[in-house]
C-alpha cells in the first residue's frame, strides 16, 4: 500500500520458552498495511496474537522473523527507534501505569518536555490535547482522583501531546466500565476525525468496532478476517467458531433470521437494527 503508515511483511514473533521447551509462535507470517488516517480495529480472543501485534507497531517487541515498517522505517533498526516511537504512540490497558505526575497538565506535558519541545509549544500542545479528549476542565486536577475513563483520556492526551501520526490503543478500554469505554472511544474518534491521526484499536469488545473503517480479526497468530465492519460481522458462524461474539445488534438479527424473519445482518447500529426489525414486522 502506497500510503501505509505501518506495514508488516511475513511478521513472526515467539516469546522465549521455558528451558527444554520449544517457543510457541504468537504471530505467524502476518502481512498487513495500515493506511494513513484510517481507524482500524483489531479483534481476537485472548491468545490470538492481537496485543503482541500491537506491541510490534512501535518497537516494544521486535520481530522474530519478517519486518515491521513504520513510515518506511524498519523497527529492527536501533537508530530509528526514537523516531518510530514519536510516529506511533502507545496507550496501554491500565492508565495508572502511564500517569507520572500529580497534576493533569504536568502529566500531559511530561513527554514533550522530555523531547525538548519549547515551553510555549508545550503549553499549546497540552491545551490542544486536553481539548481533543474533552478534559480541559480538569487541567489542574490530581489524576489519581479521576475515574478510570478520565484517567485513560489523560493517558491518551499525554500521547497526543507528542503529536504522533498514529496512536495504538492496546486493550485501552478493557478495565473500564461502559461509560468509561464510551468516553475513550469518543475521544479517539474525535482525534481521528479532527486531526487525521491514524488509530489502531486493539479490543475484545465487538461493539467498539462498529464505526471503524476496517476490522482485522486475529486467530492463532494469523489474520483470519480483514474487511469493513459490515463485511466482518455478517460472518456470524465463523466468528463464533473462533470463540468471538458479534455486536448485540447482529446477534439479535441473527436470532430473528433463525426464526424466519427477513432481516439483514449488516444493520450494525441500534437505529439501523430497529429500522430493520420494524420493516420486517410490517411486511
Amino acid at each position: 500500500m502506497e500510503d501505509a503508515i505501518i506495514e508488516t511483511k511475513d511478521l513472526t514473533f515467539s516469546y522465549p520458552a521455558d528451558e527444554g521447551e520449544e517457543p510457541v509462535p504468537a504471530l505467524r507470517g502476518v502481512d498487513l498495511a495500515i493506511e494513513r488516517g484510517s481507524f482500524v480495529v483489531v479483534l481476537g480472543h485472548n491468545g490470538s496474537g492481537k496485543s503482541t501485534l500491537a506491541k510490534t507497531f512501535n518497537g516494544v517487541l521486535l520481530p522474530t522473523g519478517g519486518h515491521v515498517y513504520v513510515d518506511g522505517m524498519d523497527t529492527a533498526d536501533e537508530d530509528k527507534l526514537l523516531a518510530i516511537r514519536r510516529t506511533v504512540g502507545m496507550v496501554f490497558q491500565n492508565p495508572d501505569n502511564q500517569i507520572v505526575a500529580n497534576v493533569v497538565e504536568e502529566d500531559v506535558a511530561f513527554a514533550p518536555e522530555n523531547l525538548g519541545v519549547p515551553t510555549e509549544e508545550i503549553r499549546r500542545r497540552v491545551d490542544e490535547a486536553l481539548r481533543l479528549v474533552d478534559m480541559s476542565a480538569f487541567v489542574r486536577h490530581a489524576p489519581h482522583l479521576l475515574s478510570g475513563g478520565q484517567k485513560q483520556r489523560i493517558a491518551i492526551a499525554g500521547v497526543i501531546a507528542m503529536e504522533p501520526a498514529c496512536i495504538v490503543l492496546d486493550e485501552a478500554t478493557a478495565m473500564l466500565d461502559p461509560v468509561g469505554r464510551r468516553e475513550v472511544l469518543t475521544a479517539v474518534h474525535r482525534l481521528n476525525r479532527e486531526r487525521g491521526t491514524t488509530v489502531v484499536l486493539i479490543t475484545h469488545h465487538m461493539n467498539e468496532a462498529e464505526d471503524a473503517d476496517r476490522v482485522i480479526v486475529m486467530d492463532d497468530g494469523r489474520v483470519a478476517m480483514d474487511g469493513t465492519p459490515r463485511e466482518i460481522f455478517t460472518r456470524v458462524e465463523e466468528l463464533r467458531a473462533m470463540g468471538l461474539t458479534v455486536p448485540d445488534t447482529v446477534d439479535l438479527l441473527d436470532r430473528l433470521r433463525r426464526d424466519g424473519w427477513d432481516v439483514p445482518l449488516d444493520a450494525l447500529t441500534a437505529e439501523a437494527c430497529a429500522d430493520a426489525v420494524f420493516a420486517a414486522a410490517n411486511k
